[in-house]
């Protein structure tokens, strides 16, 4: 076992007792005319209308989610959940190449496991998707670059997603590092794009690339990537000038027909918490640190690649 092997299961694996700066606008964005952006560090709210609102994820230099995403993340939807003029967001990124990633594992599990519950009684992140899911303003992500892990679930939760055809892929990479996700993939693919296809996105921990996610209908449709914003952004405007009481009838009316029950999103959330532990996951875990995981952009834009590596080699 190397030093950073044994650093992944001392700092990750739950064994320590322990109860951005600004960046600049988001790639290509449509928008103009904005009112000044509202700093939350990682996910900065700008309102480009009372109506409408776009968050750009700004977390250099590959947006991980960690665990001081959590709160950042939470005052976001409870914003979003709050304002009583608010229609639509739109979610994008403002750091090129990478949408949203995987959980940070170079934190304790602790500082995870250690926090209350949210408003539904789920832990913090499942709480915080369901609520998006299930608030009555409508939520699209603007994928480009790589959703894996937390950004697929994310974009899963939302009630729109739209990728650049040529910079967008998604990915549940967790089996291939040894542990199940902890979003709701499971529950929210299912949905979407059937049984079958979903068993294979999550149980091959492939990347699916644009096309791809369009044709399984894990996206709702890709775009050139030099039409992506601009398509969004008119979307978005044109939901934003409807009346709010029947969007949000209508949403709720679509969720009591597609969205799982929260206590199978929880579910997810205790699975993932067991089996990041194990020692499958450690060992895992601690190969791809060594590999250059969070550190190495290779890495982190080639995950599937590096995680196919890993268990070829027997989990020695």
């Amino acid at each position: 076992m190397t030093m950073r092997t044994a650093m992944a299961a001392l700092l990750f694996g739950g064994l320590v007792s322990a109860h951005a700066a600004d960046a600049g606008p988001p790639h290509g964005s449509a928008t103009t005319n904005k009112s000044p952006e509202v700093g939350i560090r990682q996910f900065r709210i700008t309102r480009v209308t009372p109506e409408y609102w776009r968050v750009a994820i700004n977390h250099p230099p590959f947006n991980i989610f960690g665990p001081d995403s959590i709160p950042q993340l939470d005052a976001v939807v409870g914003q979003i959940e709050s304002d009583p003029q608010l229609k639509v967001v739109v979610f994008e990124s403002a750091v090129p190449g990478f949408f949203l990633t995987h959980y940070d594992f170079l934190t304790p599990l602790a500082q995870t496991t250690g926090m209350a519950p949210g408003p539904t009684g789920l832990p913090p992140l499942p709480d915080m998707l369901v609520r998006l899911s299930r608030a009555p303003v409508v939520s699209i992500v603007e994928i480009r670059g790589r959703a894996s892990g937390v950004g697929s679930e994310l974009a899963l939760a939302s009630d729109m997603r739209f990728a650049s055809r040529e910079k967008a892929v998604l990915s549940q990479f967790e089996i291939g590092a040894g542990f199940t996700p902890g979003g709701g993939p499971m529950a929210r693919l299912s949905r979407l794009v059937g049984r079958g296809r979903a068993l294979e996105i999550l149980l091959s921990g492939n990347d699916v690339d644009g096309a791809l996610a369009e044709r399984y209908g894990y996206v709702n449709r890709t775009l050139p990537d030099a039409e992506l914003d601009k398509f969004v952004d008119a979307l978005a405007r044109r939901i934003a000038s409807f009346d709010r009481q029947s969007i949000s009838d209508i949403k709720k009316l679509v969720n009591a027909a597609t969205l799982p029950p929260d206590d199978a999103i929880g579910a997810e959330w205790s699975g993932f918490i067991t089996s990041v532990q194990r020692p499958a996951a450690q060992t895992a875990i601690g190969k791809l640190l060594d590999a250059g995981l969070q550190k190495n952009p290779d890495v982190e834009t080639n995950l599937a690649r590096y995680t196919g590596m890993v268990n070829a080699q027997g989990g020695k």
